[in-house]
């Protein structure tokens, strides 16, 4: 057999067709022509090159981007749901404590109930009292609107607690007395929790009209 006899029996062998020589014929000549041998090595690799198809690979980033917006989604969903929740329990107990605070003074300011030995003086406070509760009350029902009156209910909290440390250390009151000016600093602590619960609408950027053109 000659080197293009072999070779073309080579060549069909590798492309899986009968290469009408017998094998042993083939290794044989292979193994004893070094022109043979190399072109057989090139053929092998050549066909391996022809026979490796590229995979096509799904482009999978599109569906992972939406998954992890589906996430952070979700995760930002649930603490906005959970502030609202936190933000509305603040707003009843605001809401109560004014409520409270109005049913306390009103009776004063209306009858001088309790405070027969001076009424003048029991109606001021009281009436200091229900203009606190007022302003209790509209922060309840426009929580974005409280962080004004907290200025206020902190100031005022802070000068009665410092007084009652002062008297009762004076001996000028008892403490029993002072007790009820803790409600003062409750309604305080409420209104600062309220101002930092979030939820409150952004301000919207005032819209600027350009001049007309003459």
């Amino acid at each position: 057999m000659t080197c293009d006899d072999v070779r073309v029996a080579l060549s069909a062998r590798l492309d899986g067709e009968d290469p009408q020589a017998p094998a042993g014929a083939l290794d044989a000549h292979t193994a004893a022509c070094p022109g043979c041998r190399s072109w057989l090595a090139s053929a092998e690799r050549v066909t391996r090159l022809t026979r490796l198809q590229a995979v096509e690979v799904p482009d999978l980033t599109a569906a992972v981007l939406a998954a992890a917006a589906a996430e952070r989604a979700a995760h930002r969903d649930g603490r906005v749901a959970a502030a609202r929740a936190r933000r509305q329990v603040l707003r009843v107990a605001v809401a109560v404590a004014a409520l409270a605070q109005l049913a306390v003074a009103l009776p004063i300011l209306l009858a001088g109930a309790g405070v027969a030995a001076d009424p003048h003086t029991g109606r001021e406070m009281a009436s200091f009292d229900v203009a606190l509760a007022v302003g209790f009350a509209l922060a309840a029902w426009r929580p974005e609107r409280a962080r004004a009156f907290l200025p206020v209910a902190l100031v005022l909290a802070g000068c009665l607690a410092a007084t009652s440390v002062v008297d009762v250390a004076a001996s000028t009151t008892a403490l029993v007395h002072e007790l009820g000016h803790l409600a003062a600093v409750v309604q305080a602590g409420l209104l600062w929790a309220l101002t930092r619960s979030g939820g409150e609408p952004e301000h919207r950027r005032p819209t600027v009209l350009a001049p007309g053109r003459g």
